[in-house]
């Protein structure tokens, strides 16, 4: 039980996410396709908590002046890659397993721009399970360059 609450953890994590959660899973004993299935579940969820928090949130705050300009500047800033990538490029940005390029980051990206929430939830899990699958293999060949040493 505390080694599954450990990876489900390290899998809603904002730094974490599946690069922390798979290879310590895989280092826990878990077979790797059971821990694909689980860090890559509950890392795409992850979203739904994001997002909305983000809507609330935003909605009872953005009365206020400092925040307003902060959120307005990110959508300046980010509004021609954007127009460029678009979703292709969320997919893109989650699929590939570096730190803070996951779920927590889209998602804030997804909001900021007004991306509906169901057709960011599908990109973003997506590229959640493309990220899943590179680390999981890159984590399975480690261990057996590991094990040959």
């Amino acid at each position: 039980m505390i080694k599954s609450l450990t990876v489900i953890i390290l899998s809603l994590a904002p730094i974490s996410e599946l690069r922390g959660a798979i290879p310590t899973g895989i280092a826990l004993g878990f077979s790797p396709i059971q821990i694909f299935l689980i860090s890559v579940f509950f890392n795409a969820i992850a979203f739904f908590p994001i997002y909305f928090g983000l809507k609330y949130f935003y909605k009872y705050v953005k009365n206020n002046n400092f925040i307003t300009r902060i959120v307005e500047r990110a959508r300046k800033r980010g509004h021609k890659p954007m127009e460029k990538y678009g979703v292709w490029g969320l997919i893109l940005f989650v699929a590939i397993p570096l730190p803070f390029t996951g779920v927590w980051t889209a998602t804030i990206i997804s909001w900021l721009f007004n991306v509906e929430w169901w057709k960011s939830f599908a990109v973003i899990a997506t590229g959640v399970i493309i990220a899943g699958i590179i680390v999981t293999l890159s984590s399975i060949g480690a261990i057996q360059f590991l094990q040959v040493i």
